[in-house]
């Protein structure tokens, strides 16, 4: 079976600002740009900004959309951590332990882009929870239907 690249298009305002968060701040490789788009790779994920004039609002939390990466292993998570301190990127949401003491504890951070794009970066104890763990009901924060 050939191995597949998940590719994820998004909105960005303009490119430098978009290259000097996800090259300069996160690391990702420089791949082709245009003066309407670029894209970059975020640890073998094809991300594609484009350029929009729509006004890019912030959300109101985490939820519905943000998009990131799941570590392997907690020494590379930490690492990212690490970098975006020392590159000054902004935190939407500190590091944080998720569900301890579960088969579904992981580690967490949010990183939001110039353009109000929300990145969740996450390394499991417990690598059968990225996809299975299907007896445990919890996804994400706990908050109400409303919110």
């Amino acid at each position: 079976m050939q191995t597949a690249i998940f590719h994820l298009a998004f909105p960005i305002g303009n490119v430098p600002e978009a290259k000097a968060f996800y090259v300069d701040g996160l690391g990702c490789e420089l791949g082709r740009e245009s003066h309407n788009a670029v894209i970059l790779n975020l640890y073998g994920t094809q991300l594609v900004g484009h350029v929009t004039k729509e006004v890019l609002a912030a959300q109101q939390g985490i939820y519905p959309r943000h998009f990131g990466v799941v570590f392997e292993t907690l020494v590379d998570w930490q690492a990212l951590h690490d970098r975006a301190i020392s590159q000054g990127l902004t935190f939407y949401q500190n590091a944080k332990r998720r569900f301890p003491d579960t088969p579904l504890d992981h580690q967490t951070f949010f990183l939001q882009d110039p353009f109000h794009n929300l990145l969740e970066f996450k390394h499991y104890y417990n690598p059968a929870a990225i996809f299975d763990e299907r007896a445990q009901g919890e996804i994400g924060d706990r908050v109400s239907p409303a919110g």
